[in-house]
């Protein structure tokens, strides 16, 4: 038992005595790894998913045990209250340990045990510390290892972030949707490689950006199917050490139970407790987001250039004064705060794959940096996606003079004449227009005697803009 002085208890694990907080449900191990590991900043309670998913692990592992008497049904009520406390968001303040830390997760997973291991105590009208009672290894972590328990509880986690990412994209995809009906009848011009190509909509150009975001909600959703595969049950190196061969199955099973998803036990559980490929190819789509929507922030910026000097064929929101020099100056401050998250998104890719490269033998002790990077990915992708759609996306507004005046200008109507013309004679109009600053409009009407009426049909920027979407 703990001895209690006035403001610290005296605890004590493998290594000796340690001085915990009267008053913390943490115990002698997290007071260890709050001090091997100062290094992010970022405490375990940065990431309440991450915290729910694991209680929600306790949870299950509790209910079990119970279940096959392998735990006094008294004890086993008092850890199921407490962690479910930690689902419900209380205690949270309890887990103050870096996230990067060495260990492959022991750090985590002990102090969710020693925090429910308190907690439960004093639901029983225990002590703090009174380990006699209720330990935090025998009883919390009881047929579980941090081997299966805590990357069990990084994939819950995963799973639980996903679905505010995928709501967000969902937002911005509808508002692209709402854009583009609204602009279907504005005539533009398209452009490749920043040069001027064949006229369309800006309806089809924002219609297309909604396109690529549904495409990527789905790539999500699949790519958090591979989430779903668990190895509780696996213990140390997924033999199953020290575990009722029933415990692992009827956990999962009570787990999904708890978190609403459908779970289930790894076919190699061996192979399971090092392989980190799951987290590989679900950073791999976050990358994919990050791509697509950094390069859609990209042509927001292009398209709202200017306002005079520019491209200027939409407006974005002026949020903010721009410059603290250049009166009048407004910047697309909502695109580039989108594009920063996205580089970060995509470098916290890198690290998930060197680290689940890294691994060695029967356990990657490298889960930490995957589980934060991925977790981290999934909120500031949820955040900036939802910035980007309210105050930016809902309010672009088009400039339906200053996209004519871009297609007026434009050699690109020539191509609608290769079919009449041939390739070769089409760009010679091009490049005797580019020379003279003549329209292509007179140039074949001059060359190919064409009437009015037939340039009418031929060059008419809507049913050029028609023909491109086709």
């Amino acid at each position: 038992m703990a001895r209690q002085l006035a403001s610290v208890r005296i605890e004590h694990d493998s290594l000796g005595e340690v001085a915990v907080p009267a008053d913390a449900y943490y115990g002698a191990q997290t007071v260890r790894a709050v001090e091997n590991f100062p290094i992010s900043g970022v405490a375990l309670s940065h990431f309440p998913s991450l915290l729910r998913a694991l209680a929600m692990v306790k949870q299950a592992a509790a209910r079990t045990n119970a279940a096959l008497g392998k735990l006094p049904p008294a004890k086993a009520q008092a850890i199921d209250q407490a962690a479910q406390e930690v689902v419900d968001g209380r205690w949270h303040d309890q887990f103050p340990i870096d996230v990067i830390q060495g260990g492959a997760g022991t750090s985590t997973n002990m102090n969710m045990n020693e925090v429910l291991a308190n907690r439960a105590l004093e639901l029983m009208g225990r002590a703090r510390g009174d380990y006699h009672a209720l330990h935090p290894n025998d009883d919390v972590n009881l047929e579980q290892s941090t081997n299966d328990a805590y990357p069990t509880a990084v994939r819950l986690a995963v799973l639980l972030s996903c679905d505010a990412l995928a709501r967000a994209l969902e937002l911005l995809a509808a508002a692209f949707e709402r854009k583009a009906e609204a602009t279907a009848r504005i005539v533009k011009l398209g452009r490749t490689q920043l040069q001027d190509a064949v006229p369309m909509t800006l309806g089809q150009e924002l219609g297309a950006f909604a396109t690529t975001i549904r495409e990527d909600i789905q790539r999500l959703e699949v790519a958090a199917q591979l989430l779903h595969e668990v190895n509780l049950g696996g213990t140390a190196i997924g033999t199953g050490i020290n575990a009722d061969p029933e415990f692992g199955p009827l956990a999962i099973a009570e787990l999904g139970r708890i978190s609403g998803f459908p779970l289930v036990q790894s076919a190699n559980l061996v192979e399971a407790s090092w392989d980190m490929g799951a987290f590989v190819m679900f950073s791999g789509v976050l990358k994919r987001i990050a791509v697509k929507l950094s390069k859609i922030a990209n042509d927001l910026r292009l398209l709202s250039s200017g306002p005079r000097g520019g491209l200027c064929e939409i407006t974005l929101p002026a949020v903010q004064p721009g410059s603290s020099i250049m009166p009048g100056k407004i910047n697309p401050v909502i695109p580039e705060v989108l594009n920063q998250v996205c580089f970060q998104v995509i470098g916290n890719d890198l690290v998930v794959t060197m680290a689940a490269e890294a691994g060695q033998l029967q356990l990657n002790a490298f889960e930490p940096i995957i589980a934060h990077n991925v977790l981290s990915s999934l909120s500031l992708l949820a955040n900036a996606v939802r910035t980007f759609t309210d105050r930016c996306v809902i309010g672009i507004e088009p400039r339906p003079a200053d996209c004519a005046r871009h297609v007026a200008a434009s050699v690109g109507a020539v191509t609608a004449l290769v079919p009449l013309i041939g390739y070769e004679r089409a760009a010679e109009l091009a490049k005797e227009a580019l020379a003279t600053g003549r329209t292509i409009r007179e140039l074949a009407r001059e060359a190919l005697g064409m009437s009015d009426a037939e340039l009418d049909h031929v060059l008419n920027p809507a049913r050029l803009a028609t023909h491109a979407q086709g």
